[in-house]
Order: structure tokens, then C-alpha cells, then sequence
């Protein structure tokens, strides 16, 4: 068994995505739980960036214990000398030094020669040596970097005292079969590269920072470098819950390897991540996207309900999820469906069921998502009375601020269809009066409320009212994402209630 060591950056390179900056306490709560999670080096900032960034490095530093803790320096003596500083309270205190060493960073970026670049590189690692004994060099761009010039910076570095060599795929250039070619080319070329660890740095620029990392994993790189939730430049980095859990899940693979990340703490460390920046995490991102471990589909979740593994190739349970989650909308079936009103409390026979599975279909085209208070609002509705003698067939409604409303409501009864028509002060006076038409009552609206039940603009509105007869009161309820269908369903609720009596 091979240990792979987590080298995360979100301190540095994910704090570098645009607006994803955060404060020293912020960041220092982000270490502490790394180090909870259980990373191996916590590249805390890059101290010659800001006052602010240093001072948060150096508190870092101080208060983590079990991982290393790292700060990044150009090859600059400047940087250099504030990054030691930084780290030196450590307990494992580590700089890392980078300089590009590609042709089109050399040529536009730099001006020099490649002669002049390892002279820079060999004394800026010399003077970092000086000050902390634990140096991990980057040649940046290194994926687009003439290998042959490669091998001579990565053998220079080694050579000056270098522990850690990363090899950085700077602008997300590079593709996983060209990435395991060059870490093989690497320690083929270079002769005393067994004397560092090799690791792997990728950006996500074609969306293959992860693929890219593990193929370096499978080709002798034993470091990477990644970000929780991926953040990071431009498309951001690998992503450290999508490498640890690819390794863990895929041992077919991997299983040679290991990490010490404990993935219980993924899912909270994500979350705290995505608050402190203010970055969301999409829904359908892997591991931790909202939707990682959600089923909407009745083939889905038939399956899943039945067995786990049929559709879900990780439990959630191990990147501290409580549970997965079988969506209800269009594409859910009958099974969920059941499923999910049993473990609301409703005990349903199966006419009881049909008729409320006929109303989550009509409502589930209307909505993107049924919560649980949808849910009990249709149930409720298509249960409380069993046997409706007047039945919502449809309804038109015209209204505007300079017309009189008027609606044409057709009621079913009896398996027929009678349409009512009329006006009134509203466009649910208005329905209210095309019904009582329609069923030959004489009633009076004695209380009307109207409630969300969930929240969005596609919420579930609810209508509970009190219909007047006579000496009777008698109450109904309705809901619908149209708010003038739920008043007819109330309306209708209260009036085949009096019919029941």
C-alpha cells in the first residue's frame, strides 16, 4: 500500500478564484477543519501578496498542529524571505517556491534565455533551503514545457535540496493519457528523482483536472494538489472529495493506494467552504452537489429502493451525508411515491393512493420539485373527501385592471360535464359565483386565507375558507400552484362536504 498525500491549495489557489477572498478568521477556520478532515498540507497563502495574507499564513501556522502548513513564493528574494517567516511557527513548516519554465512564459512573461531561468531557479532554492529545511518546487506551465528542459530544472532542484517536486498543469492544457506520459517521462529522465516525491498540480480549464490528477497518480506522481469544491483560477482545481473518493470507490483501480482524509468530514468541510466565499456549490456537482446522491426517476428510485447499489456507486453516508434523497417530480413513480407518504404517516388503500398519485402528477408538471408539505397539502385534498359529488373539470378566467372579471368553471358530476358562467368583484368572486351557479347553492364567504406551502415562485398556494348555509359553517381547503384553482378546490372541499351530511 502506497499513502497518495493531499496537498490543499484552497487557502492559496482557491482563494485566488474572483471573489472568493476571505478574511484571517475565515481562513483560519478553513485550516482548522483541513485539518479535522485530515489533509496532509495546507498550503495556507502567498504571505507577499498583502499584509493581511501574511499575518494569516503566520497565525495558521501557529495553530495547526497535525499537517504541514505551506506559503508560496515566486523566485524572489522578497517572497521568499516573508514566506519563511510565515511558516516558521509551524510544526511542520514547508515553502513553496515556482517559476515558469515554458517557452511562452519564457519568451513574453520573462525575456530570459532557459540558462538564465535554472540560474534564478538553483539560487532562489539555495536561499529558501537556508530558512526552512522542507522546499517543494514548481516549474509552472510545466505541461507545456520542452521536456528535455524540464528534466534539467526538475534533476537542478532535486539536486539543491528540493523534498517535493510539483508538476504543475498551469492552464489546464494538458489531457490524462499526454499527463501519465510526462510523470513517466519524468522519472525515466531525471536520475535522482527517487530522492523527491513527485506530485501533480491541475487546473480545470478543460474539465479534466481530475482525470488528469488521477492518471499522474496511476503514472509514479504520490502528492497532488487539489481544492475543496475545486475552486480556484480561472475554471478552477482538481477537486479534492472528487480524487479521494475516485481512489476510495475505485479500488479495482487504486487499490494500491490510500489517503488519510477522513470522508466523513467532506460534505461539512464543502459546505463551510462554499459559505466563507459565498461560492454555491452547483446541484450537480460530484460528491457534494445537492443532487450527487438524488434520484428523480420512478426506473431510479424503484431500483434504489430496493437496492442501494443499483444506482449509487458510493454511500453517502462516507463523505458525511445523512442519507440520499428520492426527489418527487414529473419523472417519479408510484413506488417513491408510496414510499415517501408512508414515511409521512399517511396509510393509504389503494384507491386512496391512486386518486393521490393522479393529483401529484398534475401538480409534479407544474412544479420542479414536490417537498414533503406538498405532499401532505395533496393528500389531504384528495382524501378528505371520499366520495366528491362535485369534481374541479376546469376553469377560464378574464380579468385586468380596466375589465369586469368573468370565469367559466366546468364541474364534473356524475361523469358529466356542466359549465357554469359568470362575473364578479374578482376573478375568484367571479369562479365562486359560476360554481354556486352550477350547484344550485345559496352560500355566503364567511373567512378566506391563502398560504404558501413551500417557498419559490412555483409554491404550492393553499386556500382555507368558511362557507356560510344557512346556520352551517362549514370549511374547506385547497391547494395548487395556481391560487385561483386552490379557491375553487377549497370552495369545492366545503360544498361536497355539505353534500355529504
Amino acid at each position: 500500500m502506497e499513502k497518495i498525500i493531499i496537498f490543499d491549495t484552497t487557502l492559496r489557489d482557491g482563494e485566488q478564484a474572483p471573489g472568493a477572498s476571505m478574511n484571517s478568521f475565515q481562513k483560519m477556520e478553513v485550516a482548522a477543519q483541513l485539518e479535522k478532515l485530515g489533509v496532509d498540507i495546507i498550503e495556507a497563502g502567498f504571505p507577499v501578496a498583502s499584509t493581511g495574507d501574511f499575518e494569516a499564513v503566520k497565525a495558521i501556522a501557529k495553530k495547526v498542529k497535525r499537517s504541514a502548513v505551506c506559503a508560496l513564493a515566486r523566485c524572489v528574494k522578497l517572497d521568499i524571505m516573508l514566506a519563511a517567516k510565515a511558516v516558521k511557527p509551524a510544526k511542520h513548516p514547508r515553502v513553496h517556491v515556482f517559476l515558469a519554465t515554458s517557452k511562452i512564459h519564457l519568451q513574453y512573461k520573462f525575456r530570459k534565455a532557459e540558462d538564465e531561468i535554472l540560474r534564478i531557479a538553483r539560487d532562489s532554492i539555495r536561499l529558501a533551503r537556508k530558512h526552512c529545511s522542507d522546499i517543494e518546487f514548481s516549474p509552472e506551465d510545466a505541461t507545456r514545457t520542452e521536456r528535455d528542459f524540464l528534466y534539467r530544472m526538475v534533476e537542478m532542484a532535486i539536486d539543491g535540496g528540493c523534498r517535493t517536486i510539483n508538476i504543475p498543469d498551469t492552464v489546464g492544457y494538458s489531457y490524462p493519457q499526454e499527463v501519465y506520459s510526462l510523470i513517466t517521462d519524468i522519472r525515466n529522465n531525471v536520475p535522482n528523482i527517487d530522492k523527491a516525491v513527485l506530485a501533480i498540480h491541475c487546473h480545470d480549464d478543460l474539465g479534466l483536472a481530475t482525470a488528469n490528477s488521477l492518471s499522474a497518480v496511476l503514472a509514479g506522481a504520490r502528492q497532488v494538489h487539489c481544492t475543496i469544491n475545486g475552486i480556484g483560477e480561472r475554471a478552477g482545481n482538481a477537486s479534492l472529495e472528487e480524487i479521494v473518493m475516485a481512489m476510495k470507490t475505485r479500488k479495482d483501480v487504486f487499490g494500491d493506494f490510500y489517503t488519510d482524509i477522513n470522508t466523513k468530514e467532506i460534505f461539512r468541510t464543502s459546505h463551510l467552504v462554499s459559505k466563507l466565499t459565498d461560492f454555491a456549490v452547483p446541484p450537480n456537482k460530484a460528491i457534494v452537489g445537492a443532487n450527487a446522491f438524488a434520484h428523480e426517476s420512478g426506473i431510479h428510485q424503484d431500483a434504489v429502493l430496493k437496492k442501494r447499489i443499483t444506482y449509487e456507486i458510493m454511500d453517502p453516508h462516507d463523505v458525511g451525508i445523512a442519507e440520499s434523497s428520492l426527489v418527487l417530480g414529473k419523472h417519479s413513480g408510484r413506488h417513491a411515491f408510496r414510499d415517501r407518504l408512508k414515511s409521512l404517516g399517511f396509510q393509504l388503500n389503494e384507491g386512496q393512493l391512486n386518486k393521490a398519485f393522479g393529483r401529484f402528477k398534475e401538480v409534479a408538471d407544474k412544479k420542479k420539485a414536490i417537498f414533503n408539505d406538498d405532499l401532505r397539502a395533496i393528500v389531504e385534498d384528495e382524501i378528505r373527501v371520499a366520495k366528491p359529488v362535485w369534481q374541479l373539470h376546469s376553469f377560464e378566467v378574464t380579468s385586468g385592471t380596466r375589465i369586469k372579471p368573468q370565469a367559466k368553471v366546468i364541474l364534473i358530476k356524475k361523469a358529466k360535464n356542466i359549465p357554469g358562467v359568470s362575473s364578479g368583484d374578482g376573478p375568484v368572486d367571479a369562479c365562486f359565483k359560476a360554481v354556486d351557479k352550477i350547484t344550485g347553492y345559496k352560500v355566503k364567504l364567511e373567512d378566506f386565507r391563502l398560504e404558501a406551502v413551500t417557498s419559490g415562485k412555483d409554491a404550492l398556494g393553499r386556500v382555507s375558507l368558511k362557507l356560510k348555509i344557512k346556520d352551517s359553517i362549514i370549511s374547506g381547503r385547497g391547494a395548487s400552484t395556481d391560487i385561483i384553482e386552490a379557491a375553487i378546490r377549497a370552495y369545492l372541499d366545503a360544498v361536497n362536504k355539505l353534500k355529504s351530511k
